[in-house]
Parts: structure tokens; C-alpha cells; sequence
């Protein structure tokens, strides 16, 4: 961990290191952008808060060099039951089967404390990042050329430094964010909970459901969730008249899990008492200060998104901020965080308040006729439905005029045959932008290498071809499961360009029309 020296001088301050910040911080090290992120807080906080993550977040983590420290305390997400009025099947949801489509299990659940150890000991190793803890922020000043930070130690010591650009990763009573005047767009979802994580014994595992479960009991809406090993998490809608500090005391847990287990069956790792809120900041820009994770937004729990949704803002916010540092793009590119960020987070906290309007009816009527619905919908017959068929692409932002299905989306990352043997797309094709093509390269369209070549990695996956070659930044590769060639066939396309966060700018299904949406980007971009 380093000092902080008043009046350094970095290209990016980052004020968080939570996931958000931490993820943040690595992204920005790993592409050689001069970094300090603060923090007020010296440690990790050693409860779970998060538990879920999904294949999007640990293919960041992949492409941070992150996979194998975070695996360790990851575990498949179980598939998810919903239960009515009488206790019958209402909903389920749970993951595809392989191949899996972005390399990695769709959704997963984590142990917290010890992945955000992990990010931290990653980041405060790169010799681009200075990591300075137990400094608060105190506010900003901004003008054409940078930004001035003010910080305060817990000796009271204030001190300053300087960057060019500011990320507030700092949670949600964000300082960065009052420091610039953004405000919280209600959403209109605001209902108390008691969340109760549970590290249980053998006794007691053999009581609980062996799948999650949603109860959508008008009496009382509550969530379980299979967490890690012995970990179990209760999301328990709180009653009208029931004080939220009691509920959140040994015996107020307790009062509410007995329907389940009793203190004979489990020790009780944390419980706290919460409000779920749907906010989204009105802005996520101001000038060189820009706002994620947190900060930027909270939704309620029920698809696990929060710290996905403070991961995707970061991924998508650095690979910009580095190409106008770098002077690969202009200043305007960094609008188009706020665009993107803003409208997925609304359309996905959107869908997040229609489960939880399913979850959390409390009329009896009401909730009958839904799960009626919901019976006769299926056709009488409860199909599993994939979580991840929830998450929304992008709609608008950095992405190709040419309304086109896969425009927007996240790209798939298939298994290749890479140059030791089976490989991730990524791990072979690096960072930065790719251009894919089921093409052949002799069918390319001679000016396209050169472009491809200085906007990113030309990868060429002809069918059949199995075998792998790499050389100035064209790879020829084969795919082995199908997962490609799948994608392109649905989306009717042979090429698409992927931005460095890994969605599609835009397709193409002729090498001709490839160029010209390379040469387009290109011009888009300068």
C-alpha cells in the first residue's frame, strides 16, 4: 500500500474500493493508465453483502488474469422456485446447459469477503496503481484541464491531488456525488427488509430446500438462497409495525427463521435491516467526474445484480476513459457511458421490480389470480426459464446505426483451439477490441487487414479449421463446441466487431460490409 504524497498527479483518482472500485482500479492498471484509488475504510469488510455474480463478471475477472483466485469461493447458483398461495409451483428459473455461452457457469454465488481481498491484493500489485487507505473524501474542484481531490486522514491530516479524470465508486451515500450536484431518480420500488446470512450445520442443512426459493406468500414475501458450502441467505419482507432495528437484533432473526431452523441448527453470520430501493442517477457525468456501482444506482435483490450491475459500469466506463487518454478517441466517447450505463440499468431494474412485484403481492386475491396467470401461461406446465434471458443488450450508445439483432448484445466467448490446446476466445485473443469472422482470411477484403489491425485482433474462425495461427494481430483459430457458429447463425450474420467490454458494436455478413463498418467505427471514433 502506498502513501499518499499531497499534490501527486495521476490520470485517474478512483474513490472506492469496494468491487466497483476495486474492478475499476484493475482495469485501469492492466491498460497502463496512472491510477490512485483511496478508500476510508483500512479492510475489507468481513461479511457477506453480495452473493451472486454472473458469467459477464467472471469473464472480467478472466480477462484480469483473476479467474483462478476468485474460483476458489465460487459455486454454481441452484435453480431458483417460486411458490404460491397454496405452496405450488409458480416460476423457475435456473441456468442453460453447456456449452455455456460466455465460457463460464451463467450464474454463480460467491463468498464475498475473500474475492474482494483478492481483487485488492491484484490491484495493490500493479505498478500502475498507488493504493492509499483510511483517507476520506472531502470534495473536488474541476476545470478544463483536470480535477483537484481533496482527502482527509484519520489523523485529520487534509491533503490534495490532482487527475484528469475522477471515478466516485464510493457507494450509495456517495460523496463524489454530492460533490457534483447529481441526483437519484426514484424508481418507485422502497420496501424494508431483514436480510439474515446463516452459516449452517449438518443438522440443519438436511431441513432446508435443496434448490432457492422465492415464497410468494402475501403473509410474508420472503427469499432463500444456497449460497457457498454452508452459506444461506434469507431475504425476509419486514411487517407493517415491525421495528427494523429489532428484527435486526439475534432474537428478531431468530423470530423469523425459525420456520425453517433454529439456533441448534446454524450460527448467525450477519443481519441487518434494509429499505430495497429502484434509483438510478439522472446523470453519471459531470465534466471529468463520472459516478458507478452504488453510487450510480440501487435496485432490489431479487436477481442478485447489484455488484454485476457496479462491475459492468466500470468495464464499460475504463476501456473509454483509456482511448481518449490515449488519444485513440475523442472527449465526446465518454458521453456515451452515461447513454449506455443509465438506460440498461433502468431497463434491468425495470424487469428487477416485475419479479419483485410477483414476489411481494400482498393481497390473497391478488396473489392468486397471479399464480393463475402465471400456471396458465406456462400451459399448465412450470418450464425452467434461463436467468440470464432477463439481462437486456444495450440499446443505444457507441453501437452500429444498422438495427440489427446481435447489435448491442454481449458477445459469446467459445472454446478455440488455441496454441497449447484448448483455450478461451479471450485468453487467446487478448484485450481491446476484436474484429470475429467465420470468413476465411483469404476472403477478406485486402484493405481490411490493415484497418483491423490498428482498431484491434482480427480473429478468423473458419468452420472446420482446427488448427491455430497468430501472427501481427490476425489469429486463425478453430471454434470446438458451437457456441460461435450458433450465435451467428441466430443473429443471420458471418463477422461482428466487439468493443474491449465484450458487446457488439455491430455485424456484418460479407467481408465488403465488414470493411465498411471497421472504416465507420474508425471515423466514429476520431
Amino acid at each position: 500500500m502506498s502513501s499518499l504524497r499531497d499534490q501527486s498527479s495521476y490520470d485517474v483518482v478512483v474513490v472506492g474500493f469496494g468491487p466497483s472500485g476495486a474492478v475499476a482500479a484493475a482495469l485501469l492498471g492492466q491498460a497502463g493508465v496512472r491510477t490512485l484509488v483511496v478508500d476510508r475504510t483500512d479492510e475489507v469488510y468481513p461479511k457477506p453483502r453480495a452473493i451472486a455474480l454472473d458469467h459477464e463478471i467472471m469473464r472480467v475477472f478472466q480477462n484480469l488474469g483473476l479467474q483462478d483466485a476468485v474460483a476458489p469461493f465460487c459455486e454454481p447458483f441452484t435453480p431458483s422456485e417460486y411458490y404460491g398461495v397454496g405452496g405450488q409451483l409458480i416460476k423457475r428459473l435456473a441456468t442453460v446447459e453447456p456449452p455455456y455461452p460466455l465460457g463460464h457457469t451463467p450464474s454463480m454465488v460467491f463468498t464475498q469477503p475473500p474475492v474482494e481481498r483478492a481483487l485488492r491484493e491484484h490491484v495493490q500489485a500493479h505498478p500502475d496503481v498507488d493504493v492509499v487507505l483510511g483517507q476520506r473524501f472531502t470534495g473536488l474542484e474541476q476545470d478544463g484541464q483536470g480535477v483537484t481531490v481533496r482527502l482527509q486522514g484519520a489523523d485529520g491530516k487534509g491533503a490534495s491531488v490532482h487527475a484528469r479524470y475522477v471515478i466516485g465508486c464510493d457507494g450509495a451515500s456517495s460523496a463524489v456525488r454530492e460533490a457534483v450536484g447529481i441526483e437519484l431518480e426514484d424508481l418507485q420500488f422502497d420496501e424494508p427488509w431483514l436480510v439474515v446470512d446463516v452459516q449452517v450445520n449438518e443438522q440443519g442443512l438436511a431441513k432446508l430446500p435443496r434448490t432457492s426459493v422465492q415464497y410468494c406468500e402475501p403473509e410474508r414475501p420472503c427469499t432463500y438462497v444456497i449460497g457457498p458450502g454452508n452459506h444461506r441467505r434469507w431475504e425476509i419482507s419486514l411487517l407493517p409495525g415491525e421495528d427494523p432495528a429489532y428484527m435486526a437484533t439475534e432474537e428478531g432473526a431468530w423470530s423469523v427463521l425459525k420456520r425453517w431452523i433454529g439456533p441448534e441448527d446454524a450460527t448467525l453470520w450477519r443481519q441487518a435491516s434494509y429499505r430495497f430501493h429502484a434509483l438510478v442517477a439522472r446523470e453519471w457525468r459531470n465534466g471529468r467526474v463520472f459516478i458507478a456501482g452504488d453510487a450510480a444506482h440501487q435496485q432490489p435483490p431479487f436477481l442478485g445484480q447489484g455488484m454485476c450491475q457496479g462491475v459492468r459500469d466500470v468495464a464499460n466506463l475504463v476501456w473509454k476513459l483509456n482511448a481518449v487518454l490515449t488519444g485513440a478517441a475523442r472527449d465526446a466517447l465518454l458521453d456515451t457511458y452515461a447513454e449506455e450505463r443509465r438506460e440498461h440499468v433502468r431497463r434491468l431494474t425495470t424487469r428487477i421490480k416485475e419479479i419483485g412485484a410477483v414476489i411481494c403481492e400482498r393481497d390473497v386475491a391478488a396473489a392468486r389470480n397471479r399464480d393463475a396467470s402465471l400456471i396458465a401461461a406456462a400451459g399448465g406446465t412450470i418450464r425452467t426459464v434461463p436467468r440470464q434471458d432477463i439481462i437486456p443488450p444495450l440499446s443505444s450508445g457507441l453501437l452500429d446505426d444498422g438495427a440489427h439483432s446481435g447489435t448491442g448484445s454481449l458477445f459469446p466467448q467459445p472454446r478455440v483451439a488455441g496454441p497449447g490446446g484448448p483455450a478461451l476466445l479471450d485468453d487467446v485473443a487478448g484485450t481491446g477490441w476484436h474484429i470475429v469472422t467465420t470468413l476465411p482470411l483469404a476472403q477478406l477484403p485486402p484493405g481490411l487487414l490493415p484497418l483491423a489491425q490498428s482498431l484491434g485482433t482480427l480473429v478468423c474462425m473458419a468452420p472446420g479449421e482446427q488448427r491455430f495461427s497468430n501472427a501481427q494481430h490476425c489469429i486463425e483459430a478453430g471454434e470446438l463446441d458451437g457456441v460461435l457458429a450458433g450465435w451467428f447463425e441466430r443473429h443471420q450474420c458471418r463477422a461482428s466487431v466487439v468493443r474491449p467490454d465484450r458487446y457488439v458494436y455491430g455485424v456484418a455478413d460479407n467481408g465488403e460490409a465488414l470493411l465498411e463498418l471497421v472504416a465507420g467505427l474508425q471515423q466514429r471514433l476520431k
